[in-house]
Parts: structure tokens; sequence; C-alpha cells
């Protein structure tokens, strides 16, 4: 697997259990409350979250985008311009 992937499943991975850590406190909150019907749509939310962030890591390892964030240096810590592939 491409560096690359591997860096937008981990986001992914890492959002969703972010959102995971804060679900059972809205779960709680929504039962409390007349939104309980929200709970699937919470659910939902929480995996569209983590879909964009993966989504969007991706694209920002890609050559291109690097070579913005380089230009305000964002790139990448562990790579360097020459090390990546044209």
């Amino acid at each position: 697997m491409q560096p690359k992937n591997k860096r937008a499943i981990r986001t992914a991975l890492q959002t969703l259990a972010a959102v995971a850590a804060v679900l059972p406190a809205l779960a709680a909150v929504l039962a409390e409350s007349d939104l309980a019907v929200t709970a699937p749509w919470a659910v939902a939310a929480a995996a569209s979250a983590a879909a964009v962030a993966g989504i969007v890591a991706r694209v920002m390892a890609s050559p291109a985008f690097e070579a913005l964030l380089d230009r305000f240096g964002l790139g990448l810590a562990d790579t360097t311009p020459e090390d990546r592939p044209q």
C-alpha cells in the first residue's frame, strides 16, 4: 500500500475515533430530549466526517498539493521535495 493511502486511512480512523469518543455523550443528550429520532443521523454524520477526512488527507498527499504546502512551509516533515516522486 502506498504511503499516501496509508496516511489517508490513518486520518479517517483518527477522525472516526475522535467522533466516537464524543458520540456517547451526544447520544445521552439526545436520549433525554425529544431529539432521540436524530440519533441515526448523528451516527451517519460521524461516518461521513471520517470519510471526508480520509478523502481530504488523500488529496493533501498528492504531489501538486504537497508542492503548494511546501511553499507555505507546511509540507510533510518526513520527506523533502527531492524525495517525492514526480
